[in-house]
């Protein structure tokens, strides 16, 4: 019962629920987050440890930066679902899809991935 608890905690935040939806569409560095979000690194970096000790995201290092993805829990996947259908009706969260494909584009129109751009990997 502790974990489900720890879970439903997890979601019951504004900008933890706008990080599951950025990572809907794959792995983010901490500072594609901050840089949608708009919110400091240490904001940033709180929430997120927040939602992997719910098990909610997967992180991996690459040199000096922290990538986050959607965890593969098939508990936690129907949770995570549900939030992704309800970009088209939430404006937040369809505002911050909107600003993470125009950084995708960007950086695609210089022939570089998002990766590239912000973190120089």
């Amino acid at each position: 019962m502790k974990k489900i608890t720890k879970v439903y905690q997890a979601l019951s935040d504004e900008t933890r629920l706008r990080i599951l939806n950025l990572l809907h569409d794959g792995e983010l560095c901490v500072c594609h987050i901050m840089n949608i979000l708009e919110l400091g690194q240490s904001k940033i970096s709180r929430h997120l440890t927040y939602l992997k000790n719910a098990e909610l995201v997967h992180n991996r290092r690459k040199g000096l930066w922290v990538y986050y993805s959607l965890s593969k829990n098939k508990s936690h996947i129907p949770l995570l679902s549900c939030l992704k259908e309800l970009r088209t009706s939430v404006k937040v969260l369809k505002s911050d899809n909107e600003k993470l494909l125009k950084k995708k584009e960007e950086a695609s129109s210089l022939g570089m991935t998002i990766d590239a751009k912000c973190c120089g990997s």
